[in-house]
């Protein structure tokens, strides 16, 4: 018998506790911070940042310059998370690549996963689509740059209040000669107390 009450009651506690739960919807620009840890404003105003600097830095003039206006082509490579937090690097990186085609000054070319993927798929097609249809093999446009980067943090933290710092770099490299040509960085720092 006071197996069962109790399981009653640890049911009713669960069911009453779940009913107290609120969820609303708000705008994706409204920062909201929560927990003090990376967040999705954290990725926004890393984007923002990278951006500005990527698309404004003498190496666009100086690629431009050196090829009679053909734009650069890049891919965006390896973003290593080595911070104390999970961030996935992806949020921002993918708010880049939007912005080197919307900003029509840089082309842009698929990297890692997505470009094994799209081989894979030209390679089925070389096997099951017709000879009119197919995609041929060796006509990808080779990058001119890579982008790649590091998301490192510090933490400094005594009894019930911390600081965390991020700081981004990001790096471009010439593909032919290994020449780093820009270098950016964002930082964030946050106070947190309990």
């Amino acid at each position: 018998m006071n197996l069962k009450l109790v399981s009653v009651a640890c049911v009713l506690l669960v069911a009453a506790g779940c009913q107290n739960r609120k969820v609303q919807r708000v705008d994706p620009n409204e920062r909201i911070d929560l927990s003090g840890r990376w967040n999705d404003t954290d990725s926004k105003m890393t984007a923002s940042a990278m951006i500005e600097q990527i698309l404004t830095g003498p190496w666009l003039t100086n690629h431009l310059e050196d090829h009679k206006g053909e734009k650069p082509v890049v891919v965006v490579g390896m973003i290593s998370n080595k911070s104390h937090e999970h961030i996935t690097p992806e949020t921002f990186c993918k708010d880049l690549e939007k912005s080197f085609i919307t900003s029509q000054r840089v082309r842009l070319v698929q990297g890692g996963e997505m470009r094994e993927e799209i081989r894979a798929e030209r390679a089925d097609q070389q096997n099951f689509s017709s000879e009119s249809t197919m995609k041929k093999w060796g006509l990808e446009v080779g990058a001119d740059y890579m982008l790649q980067g590091v998301i490192n943090s510090i933490v400094d933290e005594y009894k019930r209040e911390k600081v965390v710092e991020y700081q981004i770099d990001l790096q471009l490299t010439n593909m032919e000669t290994n020449e780093v040509v820009w270098i950016g960085d964002k930082k964030i720092k946050k106070y947190i107390k309990d």
